[in-house]
Formats: C-alpha cells, structure tokens, sequence
C-alpha cells in the first residue's frame, strides 16, 4: 500500500485526521472523510490534483489515477439546494488520468469494472464494464470478459 493511500484510509482518525488531510493536502489531493472508500484503493502517480466530492463512494478494488476530479455539476448552487445526492464509483472501476465525473442530479453510478478514459468529462451513469471516453464522454466499447455482463448489442464504431 503507498503512502498516500494509506493516507487517506487514515483521514478519519479521531486524533489524527486533521494531520492526514494536511498530508493529503501537500500531495495536492482533497479526500473528505465524508467520502466512503472500499477496501483495495489503488492511486497512482500520487494521486496529484484528485479532488473528492464529500459526497463520494467508492466501491472495493477501485483505481484513480492523478488529475481525477469526482463533484458536482452546479457548484454554483449552494450544497442544500443541489439536485446532486451521491456519486458512486462501482467496484474494479478505473478513473483515467484528468477524468471528471460530476453529477448533476441524482445519483450517479460508474459501473462496476467500467472505465473513464483521461480526460473524459463523464456526466451520466454507466453500465459494468463500460469504456467512456471523451468529452462529453460517450460510451466507446467494454472491457475483455465483460460482454456475456452487459446485455444488448456491442458498440459501432
């Protein structure tokens, strides 16, 4: 485990959390202990420039790489009055370097296994095993081994 992401297992502490978000702080990422993270988090590249909404879930096995921004579509609107309730990132997702997901109401999922490529601006939920690319990103195929999963007919293109 890196030591950033035992870091951020770790920004809940009673005594310790305020120091951990520093810590984080330093590495350039924001992880509110309101987020829920599943076990088996991998972040690459220090996760430099990863902001979380509080807001957040995420499921076991998920991978972020830098840059990742997880938030609101309407941070002009104040937080009680969003439409936004929750994003949930599925387990064995992967977020791309620079990916942003925000959500405008509701609650957006990221399927289990799915993929959001660099840079992609992901503004709608997605099935399992799903590769969106793209700004706004669009579904451009599935991973290997997730075509029995994900029913109707493959992508054209």
């Amino acid at each position: 485990m890196s030591l950033v992401t035992a870091l951020i297992y770790r920004r809940r502490h009673r005594l310790l959390g305020r120091l951990v978000q520093e810590a984080l702080a330093l590495y350039g990422m924001e992880v509110p202990a309101a987020c829920e993270i599943g076990p088996g988090l991998t972040v690459f590249h220090r996760g430099f420039g990863t902001v979380l909404h509080p807001y957040t879930t995420l499921g076991a096995g998920v991978t972020l790489y830098n840059g990742v921004t997880i938030g609101r579509a309407d941070p002009w609107v104040p937080q009680e009055r969003s439409a936004m309730r929750r994003v949930v990132v599925g387990d064995g997702a992967v977020l791309c370097a620079g990916a942003k997901v925000v959500c405008k109401e509701g609650v957006l999922t990221v399927g289990a296994g799915t993929i959001v490529g660099a840079n992609a601006v992901l503004t709608r939920s997605t099935g399992p095993g799903e590769i969106w690319a793209g700004v706004p990103a669009r579904r451009i195929g599935l991973r290997e081994g997730a075509r029995a999963a994900v029913p109707g007919p493959p992508p054209s293109g």
